[in-house]
């Protein structure tokens, strides 16, 4: 191929014959090579919507220093500069700029570690390239490429038919279509809508059922896809946790803003200088405002994502961890979390349910011939039965589908023609107009209905899954369709069975004690669920199934689904309404599924759950994959996800009721003194020490107790806490205002300096009193918080005796001082103990 690049995608490419298509692409049938692939990459960039760009860093970079407060204090240290005071100005500019370093640096870190996680499941897709089969990421896909499609994967470029074969697409995000459409090659008008276009796949639609080879013609923002993508690609639902994000983020902008106001007022009254009282407000709505909060919480996910990940749980979206954490019901199918998820045939029998060697070639033949998706099932009876293919041919085959529930499979051997279907029992009967008994003599099928049924209860009851067989004799001179699924001959049943896990049991009952609800979603019968029910443990369970839920209304729906305990005879777009119901119940809702069905479930919970064996649809849908399928690597996932919650709420309990406290003290002090109690700069560094210890609470030990059950985000519990531990860090700080004041006499640089000191010592060490509700010599901190903290008070104690320090204007302290300061500190951490037992009995409330 040479390097001669069409500069856009072909127009129209609906409208022209494929080999027009593939002559315009430079491409073949035998697809792409290596090099022309990677040439393409680096002419139409990777397949995505999301720009990787170094514009992206920069502008993380730009957003920590985004909030208005922080401008407003850089606007102000700039009016400094003007006025003259250049060392004020820069050293506040300093400050702020490694305050907002540290933001980015912890963030940046955070993103690309989630990124590195997400490559673990990364969606790959099958192409040809250099006359072979390969396979590569959808980033990498380019147009010119040769894909080869199954059940379960998504498009990932706009795509023009090549071959095909009973191929169903979900392309509802286009066309508004509630069900799977049929795509087949050839031609369409060139006017043709979205709808209409028959012969196209489009990126982002999903393979339901069939198989196809198709060219990509478009990729990245030049698809369908991309056109609309802003539409498409709306701002995820808001998880609980950024909610009250949010809530709390206004709560601290109406303080900040009072604060800011009614402080620069009362000094502007008391005759101080003009810039100096704006300052100086400025830092205190600084000092109330926990700047790293955007960090910390990055942080957190990012520790707790890179934690899941070494228990095999993998977080595609890291907001979702809260909610895992947070979640109180999990959805899930049975096979693979409940059972072994390793399908094994019991028997083959005849309608009178005595074992047909008959019936069993037949499923047999069905299974091992089939080329749609192979499932588990079809594995199961492949293995169970080594039979010799040799003469059968297959003629045609029509899928397995959502609607059908069966799969027929057209054969020849021996000039005999005949079509084998199997699948759910009632989707089989329903095809049939006769039955045939075990001297194969064939009967009416009302003759023999009342016994089929009776059959498979009595099967059903004994907990084993039962299909369906069928068959007919056919035309060699036509391919079966649909319409030929008539008039077919019951020949009997395929039982399967797949046990429980050994350890179901014990697993329910750790996820009862975490807090979490278990509910089984299956398309089973509800004989079959309440046999496996039983087989672990439920007794008595509460079972709803699919045509109940048919009938009732919505409201009685929503009444019904909390208390039920299995959702058996399930169809595909009932799950969906299940968890949306749960999640109005007042739920945090999780559903675990890795099926082709399961997108529009997996999308509507609160947490979506999947695995690394599922299909792409699924994958893609997901919140969170599992690498391991079982419910035991789950609960480890729940408990790191309560850890990041917990975490993250230390420093929220910390940050706010900290600096609410020293902000309400400076701004009482500087309204008695006749200077103000802190500079700007002092204020600001003191709020970056503070800061410090703080942003190694990722890595801090979380108590059982705290991830003994979901928490939720609680802002009025937060105004409570910070309002009380902030009133009781102000007592202390007047105790320390009156010592340094009356008792030492100091004068304005040695009262900043002391009461600088005195502040962020006492507010590490408060750290180590607040992050746990049990006594703090009972739960001790984590390694790397505690040598923040130390490093911390000691660059704090010998701050004022660096040759640097009058930069920012402090003395060397008398010695007498530090022994008032020890006796401070230890009283407020005795106080701050009491108090904490206290308030968390009076609330009534556990500790996050």
């Amino acid at each position: 191929m040479n390097n001669k690049h069409f500069t856009n995608p072909i127009d129209h490419f609906w409208s022209l014959r494929a080999e027009e298509v593939i002559k315009t692409l430079e491409s073949s049938e035998n697809g792409l090579s290596d090099d022309e692939a990677e040439n393409r990459l680096k002419q139409y960039g990777l397949n995505t919507f999301q720009k990787r760009s170094r514009s992206l860093t920069f502008v993380l970079l730009l957003q920590q220093f985004k909030s208005p407060i922080s401008i407003m204090l850089i606007a102000a240290a700039l009016l400094s500069m003007v006025l003259g005071d250049f060392s004020d100005a820069i050293i506040i500019l300093f400050i702020i700029i490694i305050s907002g370093m540290l933001g980015f640096w912890q963030e940046r870190g955070a993103a690309n570690a989630v990124d590195e996680l997400r490559k673990l499941v990364q969606i790959k897709y099958n192409v040809i390239r250099n006359c072979q089969q390969i396979e590569i990421p959808g980033e990498l896909a380019v147009p010119g490429d040769i894909i080869l499609l199954a059940p379960g994967d998504i498009i990932p470029g706009d795509s023009l038919i090549l071959e095909s074969k009973e191929l169903f697409i979900d392309e509802a995000a286009f066309t508004g279509e509630t069900y799977p459409v049929e795509k087949n090659i050839g031609i369409v008008a060139i006017d043709a809508p979205l709808s209409q276009r028959s012969n196209v796949l489009f990126m982002g639609s999903n393979v339901i059922s069939g198989r196809a080879k198709a060219l990509i013609v478009r990729t990245g923002i030049r698809t369908e896809f991309g056109k609309i993508s802003e539409q498409l690609q709306r701002k995820m639902p808001e998880t609980d946790f950024e909610h009250g994000i949010r809530q709390f983020g206004y709560m601290l902008m109406e303080i900040t803003l009072v604060l800011v106001i009614v402080i620069f007022a009362i000094n502007m009254l008391l005759h101080k200088p003009a810039l100096d009282s704006f300052l100086f407000s400025l830092a205190l709505a600084v000092g109330l405002t926990p700047q790293l909060l955007p960090a910390i919480i990055s942080v957190n996910l990012s520790v707790g994502a890179r934690a899941m990940a070494a228990r095999q749980v993998i977080v595609k979206r890291i907001s979702s961890i809260e909610n895992f954490g947070s979640m109180n019901i999990l959805c899930s199918d049975k096979t693979g979390t409940i059972t072994e998820g390793k399908v094994a045939v019991k028997d083959a029998l005849d309608l009178d349910g005595n074992h047909s060697e008959k019936t069993r070639l037949y499923a047999w033949l069905n299974a091992s011939l089939q080329q749609g998706f192979k499932n588990p099932i079809d594995e199961a009876i492949r293995v169970d039965f080594q039979g010799d293919l040799q003469g059968y041919h297959v003629q045609s085959e029509i899928p397995y589908d959502f609607i059908r529930k069966r799969l027929s499979i057209q054969l020849r051997k021996n000039g005999a023609n005949f079509t084998v279907t199997k699948g759910a029992l009632n989707n089989i009967i329903s095809v049939c107009d006769s039955a045939e008994i075990a001297n194969g003599n064939v009967l009416p099928l009302q003759d023999k209905l009342d016994a089929i049924n009776a059959q498979y209860k009595k099967l059903s009851a004994a907990g084993l899954r039962v299909l369906g067989l069928a068959y007919k004799l056919t035309n060699d001179d036509k391919d079966i369709t649909r319409d030929d699924e008539t008039s077919m001959v019951f020949l009997g049943f395929i039982t399967l069975f797949d046990p429980p896990k050994k350890d179901a049991q014990q697993t329910i009952q750790n996820l009862h004690e975490l807090g979490v609800q278990l509910k089984l979603i299956t398309g089973d019968n509800a004989l079959v669920a309440e046999s496996l029910a039983q087989q672990i443990g439920i007794n008595d369970a509460k079972i709803l199934t699919g045509w109940q839920m048919r009938e009732m209304s919505d409201r009685a729906l929503i009444h019904a689904v909390s208390k039920t305990d299995i959702f058996a005879e399930v169809e595909p777009n009932q799950k969906e309404r299940i968890i949306l119901f749960l999640k109005k119940s007042g739920n945090v809702v999780g559903f675990m599924g890795d099926g082709i069905n399961d997108a529009p479930a997996l999308h509507a919970a609160d947490v979506g759950i999947s695995v690394n064996t599922a299909v792409d649809v699924a994958k893609e849908a997901a919140d969170i994959v599992l690498l391991t399928p079982n419910l035991n690597v789950l609960i480890t996932g729940i408990v790191e996800g309560r850890k990041t919650f917990t975490n993250t709420m230390k420093y929220v309990f910390m940050a706010t009721s900290a600096n609410f406290g020293n902000m309400f003290s400076m701004a009482g002090a500087s309204l008695l003194l006749p200077f103000l109690p802190l500079l700007p700069k002092q204020i600001l560094l003191t709020n970056l020490l503070t800061d410090f210890p703080e942003m190694t609470i990722a890595t801090d030990r979380v108590d059982n107790t705290a991830v003994a059950k979901p928490h939720k985000w609680d802002i009025k519990f937060i105004r409570k806490f910070m309002i009380v531990f902030g009133l009781l860090s102000s007592v202390f700080d007047f105790f320390t205002f009156g010592i340094l004041h009356y008792i030492l006499k100091a004068d304005e640089k040695i009262f900043q300096t002391g009461w600088f000191v005195e502040s962020v010592i006492s507010a590490a060490l408060i750290v180590l009193v607040m992050r746990t509700r049990l006594p703090f010599f009972k739960s001790l901190p984590g390694k790397y918080l505690s040598i923040a903290t130390c490093t911390i008070i000691l660059t704090v104690i010998t701050l004022p005796y660096l040759p640097f320090a009058t930069l920012f204007a402090f003395v060397p302290l008398p010695l007498k001082y530090y022994g008032w300061m020890f006796i401070i500190v230890t009283f407020y951490i005795i106080s701050a103990e009491i108090t904490k037992q206290w308030f968390y009995k009076k609330m009534k409330i556990s500790a996050y």
